[in-house]
């Protein structure tokens, strides 16, 4: 039997919190054997981290009336046996909501007044500022209080046409997508710009995030969510009525905001919902599912996607059909395929995505911690052989290589001088490397962007204006990577020489891949210029409007930016932690073969009792390494989609 979306998604927490445990189990394990240098512990904090913030974003967009919200809480909300968000007939939705789980905050939902529109600040911003938002308390125990709750984002206010204007919801140049206007002259508006639910359901606590959208006019309004959210979301569910097929606005929607030549194919679903208006007790099943095949291959040909990626599904007697637990009229609502679509793209895709992430991290740590076992293998070896040519050896031959060891160690602390003029150009280069990527650089590549956005009137020569800060941009992370280049080779070079001087074992990590970075500045130019053609003329003349653009463009550039400089840390801790580390154990050698020979000067016995505490040391270091394979190795082979345990597979039933 195929997996639903709520039992894989439930597999993908239980590899999660393997992970994470495992991963707790050889952090302490290191640590008790003096193998967790900074690289490392920074190696497993991101690890861990991920791990423990993975989210997976789902976005439901569509128009209105489009069973939308109906179709979430069929697929997961039908557990409490009734309808959670709100479904009724016409607009439900009004404003942009985001469900997820965050244990540091209480069950809430949080609303942003739509006046926030009026300041400047992006979303990003408003979302530090909580007490800017009404938060209205949950009990999740109560479905009737949730339901009751949710209602809220349904609610809308009454403003005139230039308050309706300046919020973003009426245009002139657009008539015909403008709220009609009543009696009194007034427009209805949403009352709420965004909305943020925390409930500990159990698929929310285990990372999804589901993201309820607007129809266009709301969509349009808001840049922050067509530039960063939707575009960010791991899939994309795409609703359409089955009797109406793809309507104007459905293909406004779709084209301006939904396509994209660089988003995986599998992260894009299209729902024919209600196709149970289609069943007609005049018709046989045989003339209705012909009916709905042929409304799927039109839509699949309209849209440009292959056949399989448009679902015909009825949310509203799914939710019935479970609600119930029908499941005759479960197969016939056909939400099953959905859930299977859903789990197989959506989930495949994110695994696949964190796995070669973990191999590729681990594969470093384990390399960065075998390095240091074979330091103390090496230096072992050495006192080994300088032991065994003690044997029968008379005193002054002894004090004689007690005195050149105390030579060695004094070269090898005058030589700190060099290895601390190599930081010094390593450091001055990487500082170079932090200025590129750093915020204020960031902020005054977009000067120019910001100035054409905020000159009244129309703004005609935006895009050009937009291709030169991007030019520039991608100019600045070029330069990155070509001073990360000298680094790299810099550092492999000092490493070949300290190497071939004093024995070390040095190898130049590898260096940051900032190129991705550049081809994510791509995708963020692509999204943009959705806004910069001529229809959106007018739209950009409002300054407001400008402002908001310019401001989400901000928000998305300093996240590409700080993964990208937490990558060059990252890096330049991985080679300095290299370098600690041997000096460190060289350090210690040296320490350790004086005592050698302070012991075989005291006794005679103390030679061969030095020379078997070599020995054990060595098969220690040999279990010490098989077991970094083993714990390394258990992380890496974790099951992708482990069975959920029969206690979670119950809990999942009320999801």
């Amino acid at each position: 039997m195929a997996t639903s979306f709520n039992e894989q998604f439930d597999q993908h927490g239980a590899w999660r919190r393997e992970f994470a445990l495992r991963l707790k189990l050889l952090s302490e394990w290191l640590k008790d054997h003096d193998l967790l240098d900074s690289a490392v512990e920074e190696r497993l904090r991101r690890l861990e981290g991920q791990m423990r913030s993975d989210k997976v974003m789902v976005a439901f967009v569509a128009e209105f009336s489009r069973g939308k919200s109906e179709l979430i809480n069929a697929i997961f909300f039908a557990g409490y046996k009734r309808r959670i968000m709100p479904a009724s007939a016409g607009r439900t939705t009004m404003c942009p909501t985001e469900l997820g789980y965050d244990a540091e905050v209480p069950p809430c939902l949080r609303l942003l007044p739509i006046e926030s529109r009026l300041h400047p600040q992006p979303l990003m911003e408003w979302r530090m500022v909580p007490e800017k938002w009404l938060r209205v308390d949950l009990d999740v125990n109560d479905p009737a209080q949730l339901a009751q709750a949710f209602e809220k984002v349904s609610e809308v206010i009454r403003v005139t046409v230039a308050d309706a204007k300046a919020l973003g919801f009426w245009h002139e140049d657009t008539p015909e997508d403008n709220p009609m206007a009543g009696p009194d002259g007034l427009v209805e508006v949403p009352k709420w710009r965004h909305a943020l639910i925390n409930i500990a359901h159990p698929l929310l606590k285990q990372g999804l995030v589901i993201l309820d959208t607007p129809g266009l006019n709301a969509i349009g309004a808001e840049p922050e969510l067509t530039v960063n959210l939707i575009p960010q979301a791991h899939a994309v569910v795409f609703i359409l009525a089955a009797d109406t097929g793809v309507t104007k606005s459905d293909l406004a929607i779709w084209r301006e905001h939904l396509i994209s030549e660089d988003q995986d194919s599998d992260s894009r679903l299209v729902v024919l919902n209600k196709i149970d208006t289609m069943w007609d007790a005049l018709s046989t099943p045989a003339q209705v599912h012909a009916q709905i095949e042929r409304q799927r291959a039109i839509t699949a040909e309209i849209l440009g996607l292959r056949q399989d990626q448009v679902i015909p599904v009825s949310g509203q007697k799914g939710l019935v059909a479970k609600v119930n637990n029908n499941a005759d009229l479960l197969q016939a609502s056909r939400l099953p395929a959905l859930e299977q679509a859903l789990a197989h793209g959506v989930l495949g895709q994110r695994q696949k995505i964190l796995r070669s992430s973990v191999a590729s991290n681990i594969h470093e740590l384990k390399v960065e911690s075998g390095r240091v076992l074979g330091i103390r293998r090496r230096d072992l070896a050495e006192q080994m052989v300088e032991l065994k040519g003690l044997r029968g050896k008379n005193t002054s031959v002894i004090k004689h290589m007690r005195a050149r060891i105390e030579q060695e160690q004094a070269d090898f602390d005058a030589s700190g001088a060099k290895i601390h003029a190599v930081r010094s150009v390593h450091l001055k280069l990487l500082r170079e490397v932090f200025d590129l990527l750093g915020t204020a650089t960031m902020k005054a590549e977009m000067h120019e962007l910001t100035t054409a956005l905020r000159q009244p009137g129309l703004k005609l020569g935006v895009r050009k204006a937009y291709a030169h800060t991007f030019d520039r941009l991608r100019e600045g992370l070029r330069r990155a990577e070509k001073v990360s280049q000298e680094i790299q080779t810099m550092l492999t070079g000092t490493f070949r020489q300290l190497n071939a001087e004093y024995g070390f074992s040095l190898q130049a990590p590898r260096e940051p891949d900032l190129a991705r970075y550049e081809r994510d500045l791509d995708l963020v130019e692509r999204s943009h210029n959705q806004y910069l053609g001529v229809s959106n003329a007018l739209k950009l003349a409002q300054p407001e409007f400008a402002d908001r653009l310019v401001r989400a463009l901000a928000t998305r550039l300093r996240v590409i930016y700080e993964s990208a400089l937490g990558e060059v840390e990252l890096w330049n801790k991985s080679a300095a932690a290299q370098l600690d580390a041997q000096l460190r154990e060289r350090r210690r050698n040296f320490g350790r073969r004086l005592e050698a020979i302070e012991r075989i000067q005291q006794a005679a016995s103390g030679l061969d009792d030095r020379i078997a505490e070599i020995d054990s040391q060595e098969a220690a270091l040999d279990m010490l390494d098989a077991k970094l394979a083993e714990l390394t190795s258990h992380l890496t082979e974790i099951p992708v989609m482990p069975r959920a345990a029969p206690a979670e597979q119950q809990v999942l039933k009320t999801a």
